[in-house]
């Protein structure tokens, strides 16, 4: 079998999305995605990864995954290159499960459990929807809405108490909140007053007065803060006992993290800005985490996930694939997490879920009382819907042998 086209697929609807098909000679096809940078990920798939990948044995997928993280220059951060080997690499594993007429969880070596727990991040529906980076800008995107379904951006601002309660009725046992982006403000990040402190807590409050400790916590921090600021809000959020604190500082500063983690008996979660076993070696190397958290599609896809999950249990640590993205890299993780007998948790974003991932695909992993099923049939299971190519919002841009 060898790779004969590789086709991404961008759609003005949701700017920051890149999608990616594999195509072979043996009429088999794989689609893959990822997230932010499109139009650069898009570039550097045709104009750097094609003209090797092009007439190869899309079956080799570790000797293509080595070459697409490990060119000469190297990567270690979730740059373009990285996202642009890690949609290929799902598109690998699509491939490689439907030519073997297998779901892509056996190939991984089977389940080591039937379903997963998922926790929901509250992000609303146009949420990171209009090429912003920042987390903080992209709130203007997601907080005004009003009335449609789950807005929770909007809810665990203003009625956590509420919210905690809906994502408990659905089954979910954990739900991730970020309200002390908003107060980054001026000072980059090096201080918070005591009184933006106290209104960042109102929510814990609110969640833990209504539901008590029924429902985890999950503290997002986006790596916004210096370590001072830092470990002065994990202070404040121990008698609220979330079970995680994410990327609190910059994950560039390892040695910064680890003195975080020593200040506080909350565990640390980390890095969806990490990429490739070997930022995560340094992490777990240095004691800096409590959980690994990568991104499927931002650290270097199916391939690289496995071998982080495999190297973070030699450590005796938990994983819990991050999953902010699209249908695909939400059936990936799923495919992972049912897999890794280190999986602690499935993230999971119900707006996304129940909004614009059945706009765009269709079989989508099983959501049924708060757990996770990885699709069945070959391959990721869950696929583009096949008129999405053909959208008015499309942008298409092929390389063929």
């Amino acid at each position: 079998m060898k790779i004969t086209a590789i086709e991404t697929l961008l759609l003005g609807g949701f700017p920051n999305m890149c999608w990616v098909r594999v195509e072979t000679d043996a009429g088999i096809s794989g689609w893959g995605e990822t997230k932010n940078g499109a139009g650069a990920v898009s570039a550097h798939i045709h104009d750097g990864l094609a003209p090797t990948l092009l007439g190869d044995d899309p079956m080799a997928i570790d000797r293509l995954s080595r070459f697409m993280l490990y060119p000469y220059c190297g990567y270690k951060s979730t740059g373009a290159e990285i996202r642009a080997a890690s949609a290929v690499d799902l598109a690998l594993w699509d491939i490689r499960g439907k030519a073997l007429n297998v779901p892509v969880y056996e190939l991984l070596g089977g389940k080591s459990r039937e379903r997963i727990r998922a926790y929901n991040t509250c992000a609303g529906t146009g949420y990171v929807s209009k090429g912003a980076y920042s987390p903080v800008k992209s709130w203007s995107d997601g907080v005004p809405v009003k009335g449609g379904d789950f807005e929770d951006l909007d809810a665990f601002l203003h009625r956590a108490d509420e919210l905690a309660e809906s994502l408990l009725a659905m089954g979910f046992s954990g739900m991730k909140i970020w309200p002390f982006d908003q107060f980054v403000g001026e000072h980059g990040g090096a201080y918070i007053s005591a009184a933006d402190l106290k209104k960042a807590l109102v929510p814990f409050e609110k969640i833990r007065k209504a539901v008590g400790d029924k429902i985890d916590i999950h503290v997002e921090m986006h790596s916004m803060w210096r370590l001072p600021a830092a470990i002065t809000i994990a202070k404040a959020l121990e008698p609220y006992n979330p079970i995680w604190i994410e990327d609190p500082i910059s994950m560039a500063n390892l040695d910064a993290v680890a003195e975080f983690k020593r200040h506080t008996d909350i565990w640390v979660a980390a890095g969806e800005t990490l990429s490739t076993r070997w930022a995560f070696r340094e992490a777990l190397e240095k004691n800096a985490i409590s959980l690994a958290i990568f991104d499927l599609i931002w650290s270097g896809g199916l391939t690289e996930g496995k071998k982080i999950a495999s190297l973070a249990e030699t450590y005796e640590i938990p994983v819990a694939p991050h999953n902010c993205g699209g249908p695909l890299t939400m059936a990936a993780s799923v495919h992972m997490s049912v897999n890794a007998t280190n999986t602690l948790v499935q993230e999971m974003v119900r707006a996304f879920y129940f909004g614009w991932h059945q706009e765009v695909a269709e079989n989508l992993p099983r959501f049924e009382n708060g757990y996770l099923y990885a699709p069945e049939g070959p391959g990721l299971g869950t696929r583009l819907k096949p008129e999405v190519v053909d959208r008015p919002d499309a942008v298409r841009r092929r390389s063929a042998l």
